[in-house]
């Protein structure tokens, strides 16, 4: 969802201006933890080793599963119940994000990507799931015995990820294209993939319009800065945020990483980078829900999962650009590109063929539950 990040040309040009600077010593390297980094990233992005038909054993792995969802500012914004043949997603609002996600839509599109992960993988593991949203918002899901499917969504849980760097510009063939578009509807969710140029920079233009506005607000760099973490021992100590080399930043002590992006984060280099970004990319997909509400929200949640991990299989990549839905005066005025009326553009993703960069981690099992 939510995600900035500057170019790696800017960061390290302004890196190194700031290490030859420095008088700071630079003891305790990033490599003296880059085994404790890759061990992490080993045991997290996995498939289960717990066989079928496990019973309660298996509950926690569903919820590690889970927790493998794309989610703002990788907040990890959600909290997790099991219970015999029951597990329910709840949100934890102390990890909101409330200057870029206001009224909690990301939030609660996040625990609808994180149950669906956990549908997934319990059909893999020989359990039917019936999910349903209560009047909090929580998400319970009913289990009953069925027998296993391993989907190619499934399968491809461990290796998504939101790439957020540039693509390579080719096109992805048509009939992938409508395992894409398929994938990511439902009935009450619409979906519209653009690859022609002109509309490619049509949506550019929406981007970037939300963009600046962000960049100019405060409270929105102020929340920013709180996710972003710029050395390996920085994302094993907090196994959240956005880590700088998942945008293919290299990664540098954090007091540097904080000077660094005070410097070269700046509204026309991110400007230039989406620019980059979208060019590159071979198509842009938007989420429509009928309705502006949580069970709504929740089920943009699963669709756009399903879309993220068919791209996945097809060796695709993918990245939101939610700057034009993010803010409403800009969300407005893309509504009217889209001719969707009264109803709320909900999510905008790029896609292309491109390189995997260094995955972000997740928190253990234990801090997720109750």
């Amino acid at each position: 969802m939510a995600g900035q990040a500057m170019t790696r040309r800017s960061f390290n040009r302004t890196a190194a201006g700031a290490l030859v600077g420095s008088a700071m010593p630079l003891a305790c390297s990033d490599s003296e933890v880059r085994p404790t980094y890759e061990g992490l990233v080993a045991s997290t992005w996995r498939h289960s080793q717990v066989p079928v038909g496990s019973g309660a054993a298996l509950m926690p792995e569903l919820v590690r599963y889970a927790t493998l969802a794309p989610n703002s500012h990788n907040a990890q914004p959600w909290r997790f119940r099991i219970e015999r043949m029951r597990i329910t997603v709840m949100a934890d609002f102390s990890r909101s994000c409330p200057a870029v996600d206001p009224d909690d839509h990301h939030l609660f599109v996040s625990l609808g990507c994180a149950t669906e992960n956990l549908i997934l993988a319990a059909h893999a593991h020989g359990l039917r799931s019936h999910p349903t949203v209560t009047t909090e918002g929580a998400i319970r899901v009913d289990f009953e015995p069925t027998s296993p499917s391993e989907s190619a969504q499934y399968r491809a849980i461990p290796e998504r990820q939101s790439t957020r760097a540039d693509y390579d510009g080719r096109s992805v063939p048509t009939d992938q294209l409508a395992l894409l578009e398929e994938a990511g509807r439902s009935r009450p969710v619409a979906v519209r993939i653009f690859t022609d140029h002109r509309d490619l920079e049509r949506i550019l233009e929406f981007v970037v319009a939300g963009n600046t506005v962000q960049m100019r607000d405060e409270a929105f760099m102020t929340e920013l800065k709180k996710w972003l973490r710029f050395s390996e021992s920085a994302v094993v100590r907090h196994r959240d945020g956005l880590f700088s080399a998942s945008s293919g930043n290299p990664t540098v002590p954090n007091w540097l990483g904080q000077i660094v992006f005070n410097l070269a984060f700046t509204e026309d280099s991110e400007n230039d980078k989406y620019a980059s970004h979208i060019r590159s990319s071979a198509g842009v997909i938007a989420f429509v829900s009928e309705r502006d509400d949580i069970e709504s929200w929740v089920e943009v949640g699963r669709c756009f999962q399903r879309f993220a991990l068919q791209a996945t299989a097809l060796g695709l990549r993918h990245a939101h650009i939610n700057q034009a839905v993010e803010v409403p005066e800009v969300r407005a005025q893309f509504s009217d590109y889209l001719g969707i009326g009264d109803r709320r553009p909900d999510l905008l993703v790029r896609f292309g063929y491109g390189q995997e960069l260094p995955k972000s981690l997740r928190r253990p099992v234990e801090e997720v539950l109750g």
